[in-house]
């Protein structure tokens, strides 16, 4: 069985009550890609490592961890996440009819009905039609929509075992759903308990394992992260793709605690050695121009370093751009004063290949003594960058 992107399991696929991964229809309406804007680079692998990028949402405020958001605040994000899954669904979409042969091509459109579904369930009421195009009516056993329905559709509505675990997949993403007001670390444990207890009767399924690898890649936990992820590895119903991604994540894991060997020369001609930090709290940011929620998260790394700097935080950023004039032009509009990592073009990143780095916005924190320790410092970054100023 094929796997779906891993998307943020919690926050986008639970966004509309009793939507779950679903594989996409054969029949997709076709677009001319050149009739809307593009916004993907032209290089279909470097385009897809758009995607996955544009997939993973913005977390709550970490200070929701500690006190409950007010309706307004959290009427506000939910606004911000349904315009982010909206955007989303441009970008996959863009990517299909640009690319319609694509080893990704299907996943794309997967992808593009999973954020619609989200974006309307949020609130996003003007994408309705479009979602109505691509997802059959809930329930409709008309001879239309069964001519409409995927092969893997079929499959499962045939398998009552599958689709009595879906339901209950379903009623554990929306419980888990129900805990948002008490933060990212709340909803994961929660949903990490409801996964334990379907997994003594459905180990057999594969979005059970996923499930495991997406709650260790939010985890500020290690140890439970590496246990999580080593279990995805061994288990026999989870397919190569998703061992592989767990690999990766293991091989990161193992990393924390660890100095990192990273030196280069900027775009701007700065020696860059990260040995030489110590003393300093560093963030390396894996990012792109290109990639949407890294520049949305620009505002945000930019107030942390200004806030910041002068008590010892610095950051390095390694762009994942393919065209270095576009990143300088855009270094010096947004005035972004920490150094930048560019490989020349069509050779890929150095550093983020080399520390698997499979979606962007990532962020790392480098302790004071050199260390890797935080490899989820997207969210609450100036209070993680804080407490580890804090350390002696």
């Amino acid at each position: 069985m094929k796997m779906t992107i891993l998307l943020s399991t919690i926050l986008l696929l639970a966004a509309t009550p009793g939507v779950l991964p679903v594989r996409a229809a054969d029949a997709v309406g076709k677009a001319d890609p050149k009739a809307e804007a593009r916004t993907l680079p032209d290089d279909a692998d470097a385009a897809w490592a758009a995607i996955l990028a544009a997939l993973k949402p913005p977390a709550p405020p970490a200070s929701w961890n500690q006190v409950k958001p007010t309706q307004e605040e959290y009427d506000k994000f939910r606004k911000e996440m349904g315009t982010f899954a909206a955007t989303a669904a441009d970008r996959a979409k863009e990517f299909y009819t640009r690319w319609p042969d694509h080893a990704q091509a299907a996943e794309a459109r997967e992808a593009q009905r999973k954020m619609l579904n989200a974006a309307v369930g949020l609130g996003v009421k003007d994408r309705s039609a479009e979602l109505a195009a691509l997802v059959p009516e809930v329930g409709a056993d008309s001879p239309a929509n069964e001519s409409k329905a995927s092969p893997g559709d079929k499959e499962e509505k045939a398998d009552p075992h599958r689709a009595k675990f879906l339901k209950r997949i379903q009623s554990a993403v929306r419980q888990a759903q129900a805990l948002q007001d008490k933060g990212m670390a709340a909803m994961m444990a929660d949903y990490l308990k409801s996964l334990r207890s379907l997994q003594k009767e459905y180990s057999d399924q594969p979005e059970l394992y996923q499930g495991f690898l997406e709650i260790a890649s939010y985890s500020d936990d290690n140890k439970e992260a590496m246990g999580l992820v080593k279990e995805v590895i061994a288990a026999s119903a989870a397919p190569p793709p998703l061992k592989e991604a767990a690999r990766k994540l293991l091989a990161n894991l193992d990393r924390m605690g660890k100095p990192l060997d990273m030196k280069f020369t900027a775009i701007d001609g700065r020696s860059v050695d990260l040995a030489s930090l110590k003393g300093k709290v560093v963030l390396i940011d894996f990012w792109a121009t290109w990639c949407g929620p890294c520049v949305q998260e620009l505002p945000h790394v930019k107030g942390a370093y200004e806030k910041l700097h002068d008590k010892g935080f610095e950051i390095i950023g390694i762009s994942l751009d393919q065209e270095r004039e576009a990143l300088e032009e855009f270094v010096k509009k947004r005035k972004l004063p920490w150094p930048q990592h560019f490989e020349s073009e069509g050779q890929g990143n150095h550093f983020a290949n080399l520390y698997g780095i499979s979606s962007i916005p990532t962020m790392w924190l480098i302790d004071r003594k050199g260390n890797l320790r935080d490899s989820n410092a997207r969210s609450g970054l100036v209070e993680r960058v804080e407490k580890l100023l804090a350390e002696k």
